[in-house]
């Protein structure tokens, strides 16, 4: 048998206690638990996989919180602006058309029939139409 059989080793000031080697061996599975761990972490792709998708989904749903934030600030804006805009223009517009159907009836009148019959004229040509076109078929 070789030198080192049976004998639990020397140290510096030579023999260590029988303590003192208990405490490193328990040091050392500390430190290989440790390692296998890390390890078994570095094996695992399907883990890192889910973790780098919850990331991703978690940076998307933080730029879309933004970014719906941004929209709401600007359509309320928008919104405002085209408020201000358009009462003025539209009821401009009201005011406009109803001063020249008080000053011309005539024409508000004729202009309203010819509209009136050119989709009365429409309607009743697209129904003989289909109607020609199930007799046939």
């Amino acid at each position: 048998m070789g030198e080192g059989s049976g004998q639990v080793g020397q140290g510096l000031g030579g023999q260590r206690g029988s303590d003192q080697v208990r405490e490193e061996i328990e040091e050392t599975r500390q430190d290989l638990g440790d390692t296998v761990a890390s390890l078994a972490e570095r094996a695992d792709v399907k883990g890192q996989a889910k973790d780098k998708a919850a990331q991703a989904k978690s940076r998307v749903q933080d730029k879309v919180g933004a970014a719906r934030q941004t929209a709401s600030a600007k359509g309320g804006e928008l919104t405002g602006k085209a408020k201000q805009a358009s009462p003025d223009s539209a009821s401009e517009g009201a005011q406009r058309a109803a001063s020249m159907a008080k000053e011309n009836p005539v024409i508000v009148a004729a202009g309203a029939a010819f509209v009136t019959g050119t989709l009365f004229g429409r309607l009743l040509g697209r129904r003989k139409y289909r109607n020609k076109a199930r007799a046939k078929g």
